[in-house]
């Protein structure tokens, strides 16, 4: 079956201009990309969850930042 609409990609599918919006301000993109990677299935998910708590608030910030404005998703490595 085929989707009639393009999938919406970032944070929780809500629109790439609203997640674009969202990365733009740290505390939201941060606490929104911990939240993402729990909700999704895996143990390594959950350990990338882990590791956003701790490294999310510098240097995934900027990867989330410039992910989502290329591509329309969080950065997917961690």
């Amino acid at each position: 079956m085929a989707k009639s609409r393009k999938e919406k990609k970032g944070y929780f599918h809500w629109g790439r201009v609203v997640s674009i919006i969202l990365a733009i301000i740290p505390v939201t993109s941060w606490i929104l990309g911990i939240i993402t990677k729990f909700v999704q299935k895996g143990v390594w998910k959950k350990v990338c969850g882990v590791l956003r708590i701790i490294f999310g608030w510098n240097i995934l910030w900027i990867l989330d930042l410039i992910w989502m404005i290329i591509f329309g998703t969080i950065f997917p490595f961690i």
